[in-house]
């Protein structure tokens, strides 16, 4: 994804994520089942660092990745700001070197999954970075089956045409494309559910490293 398009959204960013607060409860309330103490959390299109920082309390560190410099320096001052030293911001992909294999108990991809270019190889290198038993927990956007298509961020016009432009990479998924993807990706699908927000469609999965 394009940097400079997410650095340009940063400030406003958590304003435009309010009208989700809903989905975003109930994801981290199921997510939340499946967290210990002791674990390391990987949070990968953190974003502002939100949903790390709420979760930081119940584990014992949480990492947030972004492409998005300004988004990372927004998640840093959040953590500093409410005193959370075991959540740890980094402009980063996934691919990064310093993110070593087996690492991670857990390894979370909200609303990041349909904005990914190579998203095969990102599922192998979520993967390959979980400890064995580790889960990978998501939560979509599935556009693919909205009757009206907007995005939870851009119409589906202005998407279209970025798209178009090699600007940003957008997923129109279905449920069964998401399971595919991640059945394909060496994992083992343990909970579901599909959510919904007026007209937009979510899906909520936990998979578990085979």
């Amino acid at each position: 994804m394009s940097e400079k398009i997410w650095n340009l959204m940063a400030n406003n960013y958590d304003k435009s994520e309010e009208p989700f607060t809903k989905i975003h409860i109930t994801n981290l309330k199921k997510t939340k089942k499946y967290l210990n103490n002791c674990d390391m959390v990987l949070d990968l299109g953190c974003g502002t660092g939100t949903q790390a920082l709420e979760i930081a309390s119940d584990v014992k560190e949480v990492h947030g990745i972004d492409t998005s410099s300004k988004m990372i320096e927004i998640a840093k001052r959040k953590a500093h700001d409410r005193k959370t030293p075991n959540a740890h911001f980094r402009q980063a992909t996934i691919f990064d070197e310093r993110l070593l294999k087996e690492s991670f108990d857990v390894i979370l991809a909200f609303n990041i999954l349909n904005y990914l270019e190579d998203t095969p190889e990102v599922m192998q290198r979520i993967n390959e970075l979980l400890k064995p038993g580790g889960f990978f927990i998501s939560s979509t956007e599935c556009m693919g089956e909205e009757e009206k298509k907007f995005s939870r961020i851009l119409s589906f016009s202005a998407l279209f045409i970025m798209e178009k432009a090699r600007v940003i990479s957008t997923k129109f998924y279905k449920f069964f494309e998401l399971e595919d993807l991640i059945y394909n990706g060496n994992f083992q699908i343990v909970e579901t559910e599909k959510l919904k927000l007026r007209h937009l469609k979510f899906y909520f999965i936990v998979a578990k490293k085979i």
